[in-house]
């Protein structure tokens, strides 16, 4: 008997292998992802840092998501966990948590260190993250570079975790001959392309204050990546960060493929509500919207004056600068097999009306001729309605979202310390190197969204 694939159900990466034409069959593009395997290690002094806590969690949570052969995790992973995240008391129930596995592999995996200094020259694919300050980014593991030294940031551990699992995958979709071999990074202090990651950075301050008062509009892909992100935030209370969580959508199979907080026992809850509990696990106060954003509310003075945006359909995004946000962060991901690597990050109000700026949606690819689409029509397994639904569901990455949040999030964590806001961000985690962004013209000095104080 046939399996019946649905839309809702289908991982968005393995979606990749199929668009692209790298997989004839469904069966054969879940069976490539299945022998993706992943090694993760962290040494004793990296093991008790912060930030370098907030690289390995990160890249076991991405991970997994991405190398269905499983994680492996090795090194000191008895140090306490010294972030504030509602895992576990250890870095190995942390992992053990986050689905990673204990033990070291023997085999030529792609390998991850986290943190630490130049080692050994290895074969095959293996780098380490490097974080230092505002910046973040990734090393080929023998490289005798490090960024210099700068006051801790967790999302610039994030960051390098992300960059990491995106070049990890490059390594083994085949995507680039120089994945592994590549310096990667930027300071999401100054993520300018003419600032180098590496060099210290005088203006960079110390993270002080943290918002108090966000609104998330979209709990998947993004929305997700986005609170993942605050949750690494050193937070003297966190009871101090008000969230309102807003979305319609349950969690499904799909869901869990992408986005980093969503695990297979929430299948089938409501987004706002698997996330709300969530986020109070972790010391946050939380209170839930369950209705389409759209124009036809406005907030209240004492709600959020700046929200976090992570819907994923132009209707929603023309409403975003009309319900009285002061200050709105927008990221789209791009969708096909291949852009789906691309991000552009909007600050509003901006140059133009949201209204203007997302007229119509946009056109995706066409793939429904990909052979394993039509191998599904002829086995009976979708008919030509469910197959049009299937190839138009979007290919997604959980990093490309991790690095999208990671920008986003330090647009707000700028304005609170003073630093440049920008318009537009555009970055393809094919080239970051060429990004693209221009500073916004806005003057918000004197706005105050409220904050907390980091500890």
């Amino acid at each position: 008997m046939t399996a019946l694939i649905s839309p809702d159900s289908f991982h968005r990466l393995v979606k990749h292998a199929i668009d692209s034409g790298t997989a004839a069959s469904v069966a054969e593009a879940e069976a490539l992802f299945r022998g993706y395997r992943l090694a993760v290690e962290i040494d004793a002094a990296a093991a008790r840092d912060p930030v370098h806590q907030a690289a390995l969690l990160t890249a076991v949570a991405l991970g997994r998501r991405v190398f269905l052969g499983g994680v492996t995790v090795s090194g000191a992973l008895d140090a306490p966990l010294v972030l504030s995240m509602p895992l576990g008391r250890t870095l190995a129930k942390a992992v053990v948590a986050l689905g990673g596995a204990l033990e070291l592999r023997g085999d030529e995996c792609p390998t991850i260190f986290i943190g630490g200094g130049p080692g050994a020259r290895r074969e095959g694919f293996c780098v380490r993250t490097a974080a230092s300050g505002w910046r973040g980014g990734i090393l080929p593991i023998h490289s005798d570079l490090q960024p210099s030294a700068g006051a801790a940031m967790p999302l610039s551990g994030m960051l390098s975790a992300a960059l990491a699992v995106n070049e990890a995958y490059l390594h083994v979709s085949g995507g680039m001959p120089a994945a592994g071999r590549r310096v990667v990074g930027f300071s999401l202090w100054r993520p300018s392309p003419d600032a180098d990651w590496l060099e210290a950075d005088a203006r960079e301050p110390a993270l002080t204050y943290l918002p108090s008062r966000l609104w998330l509009i979209g709990l998947g892909h993004l929305g997700q990546a986005y609170l993942w992100a605050l949750g690494l935030l050193p937070y003297r209370d966190p009871a101090e960060l008000a969230l309102v969580l807003q979305d319609i959508d349950l969690i499904t199979a799909s869901t869990e493929s992408t986005s980093i907080l969503s695990e297979s026992d929430m299948i089938g809850q409501r987004k706002t509500r698997a996330m709300a509990a969530w986020a109070e696990r972790r010391g946050f106060t939380a209170s839930i919207q369950e209705r389409l954003f759209a124009a036809d509310f406005k907030r209240q003075p004492e709600e959020p004056a700046i929200a976090l945006c992570g819907l994923d359909n132009a209707a929603g995004r023309r409403a975003l600068d009309q319900v009285g946000f002061d200050l709105v962060v927008e990221a789209g991901l791009g969708r096909g097999h291949r852009d789906f690597r691309t991000m552009r990050l909007h600050l509003l109000p901006g140059r133009r009306p949201a209204a203007e700026m997302w007229k119509a949606a946009a056109g995706g690819e066409t793939v429904e001729a990909r052979p394993a689409y039509a191998k599904l029509v002829a086995e009976g397994v979708l008919d030509r309605c469910g197959m049009t639904l299937l190839a138009g569901k979007a290919v997604g990455a959980p990093f490309v979202g991790s690095v999208a949040a990671c920008l986003a999030l330090s647009e707000v964590l700028r304005l609170l310390h003073g630093g440049e806001l920008h318009g537009l961000i555009d970055l393809d985690l094919l080239s970051p190197e060429q990004r693209l962004l221009w500073r916004h013209p806005g003057d918000f000095s004197r706005f105050n969204p409220g904050f907390s104080m980091a500890g």
